[in-house]
Order: structure tokens, then C-alpha cells, then sequence
């Protein structure tokens, strides 16, 4: 066939060649010039920093140091037990703050004259713990009248409510004010639960409104009327609600 045809290569001009090589080369020269570029980037980068550094620096220190709380305090026109513990963040609020100061401030929480100096935080503590060593211990007559007081102590430590008139009211009704009366005659005696003391409890209802640190004996005075009492506030509300047999 003629060679003329369309799969033969043509021939490239001479000059075209030689440009063809340099330009080849010209790439070759140039491609280390671009990863020599790259590895100085590389060495360039920082090192970070050792973690310990951080850690070595000192604390930075508060600008401005937090003052410690006042000893004391000065009643002001307006004052209250509450108020004043809000403000000085008193533990055990007003009622702390009133036991540590009861002899300066007397009977009533709730008058407190101005210019009256009042302990806080740890002077308050202290105050409060000198005044429970150096009051002495209740004593009470060993008779009814002493008695009912007692109790009454007692029953203001654990909410249960009454009142001296109420107590000597229904002790009289109940055992003319004798510790060791018994009933055997009645319902309870016939089953076996006679009623007992001052106020006639019978033992199970003794045992189950027993108040702590009174004697479980349901004859002893001051463990009778406190039981007794508690359980008049469990079904009356009061035993100064009691007016009968109960």
C-alpha cells in the first residue's frame, strides 16, 4: 500500500525534538529544587513545647484575698436572730446564733436591743460551749410537782406537746397523783394489761410511746407521764385536750 497511511508516525522536526529534551530536563532540574522547598518547611515547624512546662509554672494568686469573717457582731436598728445569721452564713442559722448568746440576750429570741454585741462562727461555738459546761444540770423535787416539770423537759426536747395544768389535771383524775396505782378491775385488767401510774397507761401503749433517755419501768414518774403525754398527742394532739378517760 502507499506510505501515505493513517497509522504511520510522522516525523518530528529536528528543533521540535531539541526542545522536547530540554524541556524534559529543565523538569528534572526543577524537582528537587520543590522537595528540597517542602523538607526546609518541615524543619522549620516549632517543636511543641514539653507537657511539663505548663505544669511548672506557679499558680497565678488572687488579686484580692477574701476577708475572714467577723467575731463578733453589733445589733442595729432593725435587727433579727434570722436576718443576722443569713449575713454571716451562721451554721445551725438563728437558733444557733441565739443559744451562744442566750445570757446576753435573755428569754426572748425575738428582742434584741441595739448595740447588743453578738458572737458569730467559731466564737459563737465557743460561747455556746462554754455556757453548756458551766450551767448546772435541772434538779427536781422528788414529788409530783417535780415530776411534771421533768417531764415537761422532756417533752420539749421532743416536740411533744403539753402543758403543766394539762399534766396535773388528768394525774389527779387518773391516780390522785399516786406513781404506784393499778387497775384491776377493768377491760385491761381482765386481760392481763392492767393500767399503771401516774397516769394509768397500761404496757403496751407504754412500750410503744416509750420516750428515750426516761426509764423503761411504766411505774417510774417521769417515763409514765412523758409516754403517757405521747401518745395523748398521737390521738388528741395534747394531752390539755384529754379530759376523760382515754
Amino acid at each position: 500500500m502507499p506510505g501515505t497511511g493513517k497509522h504511520r508516525r510522522p516525523k518530528q522536526r529536528p528543533a521540535v525534538r531539541k526542545l522536547a529534551v530540554a524541556g524534559t530536563g529543565g523538569a528534572a532540574l526543577v524537582l528537587p529544587l520543590i522537595s528540597a522547598t517542602t523538607a526546609g518547611a518541615a524543619v522549620a515547624k516549632p517543636a511543641a513545647a514539653p507537657a511539663t512546662t505548663a505544669a511548672a509554672l506557679p499558680a497565678a494568686k488572687p488579686s484580692v484575698e477574701k476577708a475572714a469573717a467577723p467575731a463578733t457582731y453589733s445589733v442595729t436598728a432593725g435587727d433579727t436572730l434570722t436576718k443576722i445569721a443569713a449575713q454571716h452564713s451562721v451554721a445551725g442559722g438563728w437558733k444557733a446564733l441565739y443559744e451562744a448568746n442566750r445570757s446576753a440576750i435573755g428569754g426572748n429570741p425575738e428582742v434584741i436591743r441595739p448595740g447588743l454585741k453578738l458572737a458569730l462562727g467559731t466564737a459563737a461555738k465557743a460561747a455556746a460551749a462554754k455556757a453548756a459546761a458551766s450551767k448546772p444540770a435541772a434538779s427536781y423535787p422528788d414529788n409530783l410537782d417535780g415530776w411534771i416539770r421533768e417531764s415537761l423537759a422532756v417533752m420539749a426536747k421532743h416536740g411533744i406537746p403539753g402543758t403543766y395544768h394539762g399534766i396535773h389535771r388528768n394525774v389527779m383524775r387518773e391516780s390522785s397523783g399516786n406513781p404506784r396505782a393499778i387497775n384491776n378491775w377493768d377491760i385491761n385488767a381482765r386481760n392481763g394489761i392492767p393500767s399503771k401510774g401516774l397516769l394509768q397507761v397500761i404496757d403496751p401503749t407504754f412500750r410503744a410511746y416509750h420516750v428515750p433517755g426516761t426509764s423503761t419501768d411504766s411505774y417510774d414518774p417521769v417515763a409514765n407521764i412523758t409516754a403517757a403525754c405521747n401518745y395523748a398527742a398521737a390521738r388528741y394532739g395534747s394531752i390539755d385536750n384529754v379530759n376523760g378517760p382515754y
